[in-house]
């Protein structure tokens, strides 16, 4: 069985099969950017991409990637090391302050981007409206949507 995480062909045992992702991703992998808020998949903390698409990894387990492509977001940065445009309009518009979301926000945001690469304002909020912010207010985080928009176009 295998998997591909952040580009790279894993090899999986059936002994992670049933292993949580989140803890596998962290605790295996060294993948630390997906932290552990809630637990329950309510907070966001922990999305990961799933062919695309953001999972709670906190609810999921290694089973659950077989056959998939996974993106963390230690997958998202360019290979020279340098930030995404994503990640940087982040850090240009002040949308990032204690850190603990940013990783899940910026990877629901990738992927709403992927479908939606000229969204609203109003869009962007309703697409991290299940990603919970404790710092920012949202406001910063909608202007580097909005500003990392062209990008994907």
């Amino acid at each position: 069985m295998i998997t591909y995480i952040n580009g790279r062909r894993h090899e999986l045992n059936v002994s992670d099969l049933p292993k949580n992702l989140l803890a596998f991703l962290r605790e295996e992998l060294d993948l630390t950017g997906a932290k552990k808020g809630c637990g329950v998949g309510a907070c966001g903390a922990c999305t990961v991409l799933v062919n695309n698409r953001p999972v709670r990894s906190c609810r999921k387990t290694v089973a659950d990637i077989v056959d998939r492509n996974v993106l963390t977001i230690e997958g998202l940065a360019r290979g020279d090391g340098s930030l995404h445009p994503l990640q940087q309009a982040f850090v240009d518009a002040g949308a990032v302050q204690c850190g603990f979301c940013t990783p899940g926000m910026v990877l629901t945001a990738h992927a709403f981007l992927l479908a939606n690469n000229n969204p609203t304002r109003e869009e962007a909020r309703k697409a991290i409206s299940g990603n919970l912010c404790r710092c920012t207010g949202y406001q910063q985080i909608i202007d580097a949507i909005e500003a990392a928009a062209s990008h994907y176009r």
